[in-house]
């Protein structure tokens, strides 16, 4: 008897692919944990301390990962896989998931080679068959797991954005295994633009050389510690409708203390409730444009000796960097800084603008810089190098007044996003920032940021070889200079 249509019986044939993976990750020893010996008086200190169980917690890890899938993502949907996936790791663990033979031959010649070859002669037509494939010797299942999710993803890069450095590269090998070529080009671009702690310029430069990528894009991301040079519409919803009322309302009201606090408020409601369908990404940038020429305006008056509306400078300004920080909330703060590194016409008079009315300016590149130093905003180097040329000496100008009288002013916090966007940069262009940098500190340090930080990070990377043997050099202190007549 034939089994009822509308039934899904799983196929018969299981077919093994062994994915070979000991190119795929490095296996960390397990350091010897520190014995705490404890009095014997008090019987509670004599019991065993709890043991973290880490199998239970990458099951539940898997587990998570298996279970989120945003509205519409098809990743291990039962109800619509043709293929039930088992990996299996080296040390044990197996997880099945549902996929889909047309996402995984489409993105990976890994599988597009083993399932044509496999399942071809297993096809029905208008079967409902779902066919068993075991990877077997995975070094991270759950790593592996994630690589396959980016399959079903259409924003590669906002999704990376979501991880770190070292998961990265965790990825990148497992993209570069399976022939996931838009993984590996997507984690490559997301290694050349986010910065980098200390302890993942070792795992970044050994992971590329190891894997041997510098016709795809490796070479650009080695430029920032090598000097080697490699030659290679619709109608807008009553929601959005809303919103951008509320966003005009606070951008032009005239009660500074009220559009303090409702800036506020809104851009809570719009961190709390992000949706991508509230606020379109053109919108927003059309608030933007009508704050950029009206500071553009009064900016090219005022270098002109025309003072009438001055003020306006300051409230533009001020209004920039709060579309920049929704902007930047939404990671689609991209083409701001494009635009506004693009202002060379600005910066051009800047020293002709009092620096009272004009200082609010420079805080919107100060924004700028955290953004970049914090992994927020990937743009290409030539960009970031832009920026520096366009607004770096004006910003310099205006860092003392930022100091003095903006209200809220994190320097510190400024200094190091500074400090993290000169070192994405290749190393050359490091060199001539910080050298000109360094001149100009020991000449006005009350006026100039201190990015000492990076300026030995520069050093390190530029005079001292990367190797266990060689000794690092000892931490440069800089201070301010004090008068001699004082």
């Amino acid at each position: 008897m034939s089994p009822p249509p509308n039934k899904t019986r799983s196929s018969p044939v299981v077919c093994e692919l062994i994915a070979s993976s000991s190119n795929i990750h490095q296996r960390t020893q397990t350091k010897n944990q520190a014995l705490i010996q404890v009095p014997i008086s008090d019987p509670r200190q004599n019991q065993t301390p709890p043991v973290i169980d880490k199998r239970a917690l990458t099951m539940q890890q898997i587990s998570d990962l298996l279970s989120t899938r945003s509205p519409g993502n098809k990743f291990n949907d039962p109800g619509s896989s043709d293929i039930k996936l088992t990996l299996s790791s080296k040390d044990g663990i197996s997880v099945s998931m549902n996929v889909h033979k047309h996402i995984l031959v489409a993105h990976s010649r890994f599988f597009e080679v083993k399932l044509s070859d496999k399942l071809a002669k297993y096809q029905w037509n208008g079967s409902a068959e779902v066919y068993m494939v075991e990877i077997t010797d995975c070094d991270d299942v759950e790593v592996y797991i994630e690589t396959l999710r980016l399959m079903y993803c259409k924003y590669l890069r906002k999704e990376l954005m979501r991880n770190g450095i070292s998961k990265n590269l965790k990825i990148l090998k497992v993209a570069v295994a399976i022939g996931f070529d838009a993984g590996v080009l997507s984690c490559l671009e997301h290694l050349e633009a986010a910065p980098w702690a200390e302890d993942d310029e070792e795992k970044v430069t050994c992971a590329l050389a190891e894997l041997r990528l510098e016709n795809v894009g490796a070479g650009d991301v080695l430029k920032r510690v090598s000097v080697e040079v490699t030659n290679g519409t619709g109608e807008v919803g009553d929601n959005e409708q809303v919103l951008l009322k509320l966003l005009h309302v606070v951008l032009e009201g005239k009660d500074e203390k009220a559009r303090r606090e409702m800036k506020g408020l809104v851009l809570k409601m719009l961190r709390e409730n992000s949706s991508p369908n509230d606020l379109r990404k053109e919108s927003l940038y059309s608030a933007c444009d009508g704050c950029l020429e009206l500071l553009r305006h009064h900016f090219l008056r005022a270098a002109s000796s025309d003072l009438q509306d001055v003020s306006q400078i300051a409230r533009q300004a001020y209004n920039l960097h709060w579309m920049l920080d929704i902007l930047i909330e939404r990671r689609i703060a991209e083409d701001f800084l494009k635009s506004w590194a693009s202002q060379s016409e600005l910066s051009d008079v800047h020293s002709k603008v009092p620096a009272v009315h004009r200082h609010g300016v420079s805080r919107v590149t100060a924004r700028l810089f955290v953004g970049i130093g914090k992994g927020q905003l990937l743009v290409p180097k030539e960009v970031r190098y832009m920026l520096l040329q366009t607004w770096l000496v004006p910003f310099y100008e205006d860092f003392g007044w930022m100091r003095r009288v903006s209200k809220g002013v994190d320097t510190h916090l400024i200094e190091d996003g500074l400090s993290n966007t000169i070192l994405t940069l290749p190393l050359a262009w490091q060199r001539e920032i910080l050298l000109a940098w360094f001149y100009r500190f020991l000449n006005s340090s009350e006026n100039c940021p201190n990015i000492q930080r990076g300026f030995e990070v520069w050093w390190r990377r530029a005079f001292w070889q990367r190797n266990g043997e060689q000794q690092l050099p000892t931490q440069l202190h800089l201070t301010t200079p004090t008068n001699a007549n004082s």
